[in-house]
């Protein structure tokens, strides 16, 4: 009888979620038509989104797993030039290509091959780097994994190789998403796919090695299989962010991917909670709004509030402001915004339900003290 119920509530959950992202959707799309296509609000959409899911990715190693990998630039990267260089129309590769007679690939993919191609090719650089890299653990993994992106980056970037990644020149003229809604329509997607495998048998077994692997291999789960699939499913995510992310930017360099960008989606994962998928989400658009967006203006030195001129501001003022807001979150909320929980259409519905109840205690505690 519990276990109906429990199924009910999830499905009831469950329904309400994809109603409520059908309702975002419907509402990003009046936007599109209200809000001119340059608005900052947009810009923060469409890289929250794309950030969301590398961040949910890179929370599905460190979070749910327990490896501490720091090499998702890396993965995203690959999946940026994989998508570019197999997008580019064959009569424009002459002009990107100029230094290198157009390059060795002669044709062009569609878009979600593209995608998808990207996502594979980050793949099976990971199973290649997992095989020797996963035997590591903690600070030694994740330098590992780091030391793997500048790799990466390094190389994309030798002209030898200009044939296929057109060297230290930029990618471009590739197709871009126009509308706000492909990102969080293929980000969406990917990361319900990720919410799946973690309530999934392999989801509990990756939760299972976090917490112990001594008790989980006694239980009889493969180490390293769940560790290398845990790594390579991350790493497909990320591929398919970073093609994301090429479209968004409209051209491609490999200098973009460095280690900061690393420590951005890290920082993302640490103030959304570790753990959480929901948290991991939200801090993805805070930390997108208030990076581009809100805290823009303390980067002008000549802002006036009537004849008085605000002292301080000047350009790269911005950062230091973000790093102590980052700082406070971080003291408050020590597990992140979310914790290790995850939103639920349920627990919003109980915690309206209870304001009367609060304010209706409240006000009874208040008329015994007027009585006493």
């Amino acid at each position: 009888m519990e276990n109906k119920i429990i199924d009910i509530k999830k499905r009831k959950n469950l329904i309400m979620g994809f109603a409520l992202l059908a309702l975002l959707f419907i509402l990003i799309a009046v936007l599109e038509q209200i809000l001119p296509r340059t608005s900052m609000l947009f810009t923060v959409l469409k890289k929250g989104a794309i950030y969301a899911l590398v961040a949910v990715s890179m929370n599905l190693l460190n979070g749910f797993t327990g490896l501490f990998s720091l090499g998702q630039a890396g993965f995203m990267l690959l999946g940026a030039y994989t998508y570019g260089i197999f997008t580019i129309p064959a009569e424009q590769r002459i002009t990107v290509y100029q230094y290198y007679d157009g390059g060795i690939v002669n044709f062009a993919l569609p878009v979600f091959i593209a995608i998808i191609l990207a996502g594979l090719v980050a793949a099976l650089f990971a199973f290649l780097i997992g095989l020797p890299v996963l035997k590591l653990k903690s600070d030694y993994l994740a330098i590992a994994t780091l030391g793997f992106g500048e790799i990466i980056r390094a190389i994309f970037q030798w002209d030898k190789l200009g044939v296929i990644t057109n060297g230290s020149n930029l990618l471009r003229k590739y197709p871009v998403f126009k509308s706000t809604l492909f990102p969080f329509a293929v980000a969406g997607i990917c990361i319900a796919i990720i919410v799946l495998l973690i309530n999934s048998t392999y989801g509990r077994a990756f939760k299972a090695i976090r917490d112990d692997e001594v008790a989980a291999e006694a239980m009889g789960i493969n180490l390293a299989h769940h560790k290398r699939m845990a790594f390579i499913i991350s790493s497909f995510f990320a591929g398919i962010s970073g093609a994301l992310l090429a479209m968004f930017q409209t051209t491609i360099q490999a200098n973009q991917f460095k280690s900061a960008m690393t420590y951005e989606i890290l920082l993302i994962v640490v103030i959304g909670g570790i753990g959480s998928v929901t948290g991991s989400c939200i801090s993805s658009f805070l930390f997108i709004a208030c990076s581009e967006w809100w805290l823009r203006f303390l980067d002008n030195a000549n802002t006036f509030i009537g004849d008085w001129h605000v002292p301080l501001l000047r350009p790269g003022f911005r950062k230091v402001v973000f790093s102590i807001v980052i700082m406070v979150i971080v003291l408050f909320y020590q597990k992140g915004i979310m914790g290790d929980k995850e939103f639920s259409i349920s627990a919003i519905i109980k915690f309206f339900k209870g304001i009367p109840k609060k304010l209706a205690a409240r006000k009874s505690s208040g008329k015994k003290g007027e009585a006493k």
